[in-house]
């Protein structure tokens, strides 16, 4: 690792929302949390390589040593730390001023759906949207830097534009919306979960415009490049920083290797494409289950 790589410390898999795209599947039940000095262990000795840490899970606001986790981390020199979150615990304000003081410099929290009928239909968790909002709102007005994310699916295809809307409106400026990944859950479930990608170009194209109505700053991750013909600025993959994994009860490693020799796939169509070199791919699972039909070169 160099310096100036960030560690995605996953702290157990144990989560307050049951999605129907979870990438952990399983594990929710297998693992669901890591003893507390073992993680910290972790965090420690990956500093002398990372700059940077990023709490991962399932969901980390569930774990009981999160705040001593984020301790250890700023006294261990993290100069940037995120929680990764679905929000609803940071709809307590307490639980939020918990974090920030601990040294918490940055959140990235996931919003599904515009109404709660959407967001609830995907988390399988009633109540979960007015928790999510709420914790949205909570990070705004503490002025903390706010990253969020939206996983891109069959249920909110339609509604993509709708929650760019509203996260702009609560505030939000930097915005992902990320192609679910067919693993886990999502796997189980493709049919029912995961999207043609030559369906989400308008849809796409509506949530930018909004975006750019909020004056705020929108990427995608994990569309190939041949979907955003137009759009190539929003491709978030060139900017992802390198990244290592620890996930004590699974697998761990170099992820920016991983996803693009692994986790990413080329096929046919991809040989003939302009953009192969600064293009990952689409999720190796997709075109597994659904062939290359719909990928035509740039």
């Amino acid at each position: 690792m160099s310096a100036a790589r960030r560690l995605d410390l996953k702290v157990g898999f144990a989560c307050n929302n049951r999605c129907v795209f979870c990438a952990q599947g399983d594990k929710r039940e297998r693992l669901p949390a890591v003893d507390g000095r073992r993680l910290l262990a972790e965090l420690l000795s990956a500093r002398a390589h990372a700059s940077s840490v990023v709490f991962t899970g399932g969901e980390p606001t569930v774990h009981k040593r999160l705040v001593s986790l984020v301790k250890g981390a700023k006294l261990g020199g993290y100069r940037h730390i995120q929680i990764q979150s679905n929000g609803r615990l940071l709809s307590y304000p307490a639980r939020l001023t918990e974090l920030i003081e601990a040294g918490a410099s940055e959140f990235a929290l996931s919003l599904h759906g515009p109404r709660a009928e959407v967001h609830d239909a995907l988390t399988r968790t009633p109540g979960s949207f007015e928790q999510t909002v709420n914790g949205i709102r909570n990070v705004v007005a503490r002025g903390v830097p706010l990253l969020t994310n939206t996983v891109i699916t069959r249920t909110n295809l339609a509604y993509l534009a709708d929650t760019v809307n509203l996260l702009g409106e609560l505030g939000a400026r930097h915005l992902q919306l990320a192609f679910v990944h067919p693993v886990g859950t999502a796997y189980e479930l493709f049919d029912e979960v995961v999207p043609r990608l030559a369906d989400v170009v308008e849809p796409l194209r509506r949530a930018r415009e909004r975006a750019q109505a909020h004056e705020a700053h929108l990427v995608t991750e994990a569309i190939p490049l041949c979907f955003l013909r137009g759009m190539a600025e929003l491709a978030v993959e060139g900017r992802i920083p390198p990244t290592t994994v620890v996930d004590l009860g699974g697998a761990s490693g170099d992820y920016t290797k991983w996803r693009i020799a692994e986790g990413k796939a080329y096929g046919p169509p991809c040989n003939a494409c302009q953009a192969r070199h600064r293009c990952e791919g689409p999720w190796r699972e997709y075109p597994d289950k659904r062939g290359w039909g719909e990928f035509e070169p740039l």
